[in-house]
């Protein structure tokens, strides 16, 4: 009797345990995970933090309109802590533990290099926002920033036409890692294609987190005293930029003398700096907070009202920048692919993303490519103003596709257009 009354009890608590752990795993069916991965601490949180916000600003937003699929998204968020190691570990936790159906992260280019194995053995899902060196197409990954020619060769183009300067000399200045190097690799094959000779091409890089630019600006000075007119292409990126500028401002740099054009700088990195020492130096983006449109009128409204709801640092001076967009379209095309394919399965979802668009808050209405999932963008060239923000000083008449494969590097001719199955 005493056994099949104990028997009768471990039964119920066996069902009661089942029925709890259904309801657990109905309830985790009710939302679908998304996984942020940007560096909340170390030398670039300065620029990624931002992109977090503007994850969980839109799926705020998605979620008060319904969600996908009749579901809530769920946002996992994760600090990889400019470490690049961890990034591949933080990574592996969100597709393995967190099961997220997509991830939006990462902004060097050794950040996307670290964790890609991981999105490639788990079949993950990875958008990534930021400007990049190009030479690289993978099924699992969506490029929502610029390749070189939406970007850097423009803005070097710029330089050297009448309306930018006229520019003969060119100092070549990178944080030391991949896109920097990559990129430089580009420009100095495209500058002396156009007759540039090595002797007027200078190249310098400083490790992440450098803040002493002294001797630096000291060699540009120089460099730029030898008779012919001398641009600076910066792709230093995080903090390192707010010790590059003031030192910048404090040698007395003017605009008009050396201009200095950034790839990795926009309003986000401006507001620690004293911007009206670098008036007139410029940025080469495809968005800036400044432009005037509708859609760009709603998207800076938007994260204003999110920040001083989140109350965040300086909600008041809260600013919008190009990756924060890049990041915004990139989101709503998930959402959008989704829906298509009626499925968050990767497979489907990336069948889906071809061709998606968005009308963007640059203005224009955007398009993933049919074939190598980049972005065709617009380019814009921007001069800072005195109050941190840009004023538009050049750009394409509208978006253009992405070249991901540079043709100024050799062999890149015969590299296909698509990227490889699983």
């Amino acid at each position: 009797m005493v056994r099949r009354n104990f028997m009768k009890t471990l039964s119920a608590v066996a069902v009661t345990a089942a029925f709890g752990l259904n309801s657990l795993s109905a309830l985790a069916a009710e939302t679908i995970k998304v996984g942020i991965l940007h560096s909340l601490s170390g030398t670039m949180a300065i620029s990624e933090t931002a992109l977090k916000e503007t994850v969980l600003m839109a799926i705020d937003e998605i979620n008060s309109k319904g969600g996908v699929l009749g579901k809530k998204l769920e946002p996992v968020v994760v600090d990889p802590a400019s470490d690049w190691p961890l990034f591949a570990e933080k990574a592996r936790q969100l597709l393995s533990k967190d099961k997220v159906a997509v991830t939006f992260g990462c902004w060097t280019s050794v950040s996307r290099k670290s964790v890609l194995p991981v999105y490639k053995e788990l079949n993950g899902l990875l958008f990534y926002p930021v400007q990049y060196e190009g030479e690289e197409l993978e099924y699992n990954v969506f490029y929502t920033g610029a390749a070189p020619n939406q970007q850097a060769i423009p803005a070097v183009e710029y330089l050297m036409s009448k309306d930018g300067g006229d520019a003969k000399r060119f100092v070549l200045l990178g944080t030391d890692y991949i896109y920097p190097r990559t990129t430089n690799k580009i420009l100095r094959a495209f500058l002396k294609s156009k007759g540039v000779a090595d002797a007027d091409i200078m190249e310098e890089y400083t490790p992440f987190g450098h803040s002493d630019y002294q001797t630096i600006i000291a060699k540009i000075k120089k460099f730029s005293s030898e008779g012919k007119k001398t641009a600076v292409i910066s792709t230093i990126n995080g903090d390192s930029n707010v010790p590059f500028y003031k030192e910048l401002g404090n040698a007395g740099i003017k605009a008009t003398e050396v201009p200095v054009v950034a790839f990795s700088v926009g309003e986000e990195e401006l507001r620690g700096v004293d911007t009206k020492p670098l008036v007139g130096h410029l940025a080469s983006w495809n968005y800036f907070m400044s432009l005037k449109n509708v859609e760009n009128e709603k998207f800076t409204k938007l994260y204003r009202a999110w920040a001083v709801k989140q109350k965040l640092p300086n909600a008041a001076k809260a600013v919008t920048n190009d990756p924060m967009e890049a990041t915004y379209i990139g989101v709503y095309m998930w959402k959008q692919a989704v829906e298509k394919a009626k499925s968050t399965d990767v497979d489907k979802v990336i069948a889906a993303m071809a061709g998606q668009t968005f009308k963007a808050p640059s203005g224009f209405t955007i398009k993933m490519d049919e074939k190598n999932h980049h972005l065709h963008k617009p380019v814009f060239i921007g001069e800072i103003k005195a109050d941190g923000q840009f004023n538009v000083v050049w750009k394409t008449p509208g978006p253009i596709r992405a070249q991901p494969w540079s043709p100024y590097i050799p062999g890149n001719d015969k590299k296909k257009d698509t990227p490889e199955g699983k």
